[in-house]
């Protein structure tokens, strides 16, 4: 299991993320024997199959079940055994909760860190790179009073890329889960001040968040030192 049971965070919110190693072959048989087990528990109210996921080794199915909470949606992810990518380095994914492990053949890695970093090194270059280029976007849309357009573009674009330059400054292990885990993994102050970059009352608090939100991401990426990145990466610590 990985998620909160990975970080020791569960909480009566908490669903379960399920992780399932399978011989490559045996990915449908899986999940067939995964449902007949559900059903055992509890008749399975809702199924929603993730058409396309990320990985291609990865196949992924949401359940909610009637004699459960509407939180205690089951995440169901089953990966072929001979995909290099198992979501199981500590660094990254926490320490991920082995319930059976058949002859210990699913291991856990170990990160690359050197390669982490030369790929954080490339992300912050495509990052200054998108926020010089899309981020206007947001300003052509409040000139044209396209308020709608203009607050997705500002989710979507400044607090977006914002969010992944505050994420490599303070815990760059993690800079590509977007908004997830910030509240644990960012500091109080930049967590409250980001929030409040969140909430727009209207057309005037949108251009005041605007460019308060693209000063900070040109402060933050100032800010932001190579040696400093490959210390805390290699360190595996969190500020």
């Amino acid at each position: 299991m990985g998620g909160a049971a990975a970080w020791n965070r569960i909480d009566e919110w908490s669903d379960i993320d399920l992780y399932l190693a399978v011989d490559d072959e045996k990915v449908d048989e899986a999940f067939l024997t995964t449902e007949k087990a559900l059903k055992s528990l509890s008749p399975i109210k809702q199924k929603y199959d993730v058409p396309q996921t990320t990985w291609p080794d990865a196949s992924q199915t949401f359940y909610k079940l009637e004699r459960a909470s509407e939180y205690l949606i089951i995440d169901l992810c089953i990966l072929k055994l001979g995909s290099k990518e198992k979501f199981l380095e500590p660094e990254i994914h926490g320490n991920n909760v082995f319930y059976f492990n058949k002859g210990s053949r699913v291991k856990h890695p170990i990160l690359d860190k050197a390669a982490f970093v030369s790929k954080l090194h490339q992300r912050l270059e495509r990052l200054r790179a998108r926020f010089d280029i899309f981020n206007v976007f947001v300003q052509k849309e409040i000139n044209r009073g396209n308020y709608i357009e203009a607050t997705d573009l500002y989710h979507g674009l400044t607090i977006a890329l914002l969010t992944e330059a505050l994420r490599i400054k303070h815990n760059p292990i993690h800079y590509d889960f977007k908004t997830r885990y910030v509240h644990y993994e960012l500091p109080p102050e930049t967590v409250k001040k980001l929030q409040s970059l969140c909430f727009v009352k209207n057309a005037k608090d949108l251009q005041e968040k605007y460019d308060q939100a693209t000063n900070w991401f040109s402060k933050t990426m100032s800010e932001i030192g190579r040696k400093e990145i490959e210390k805390l990466v290699k360190s595996g610590s969190m500020r």
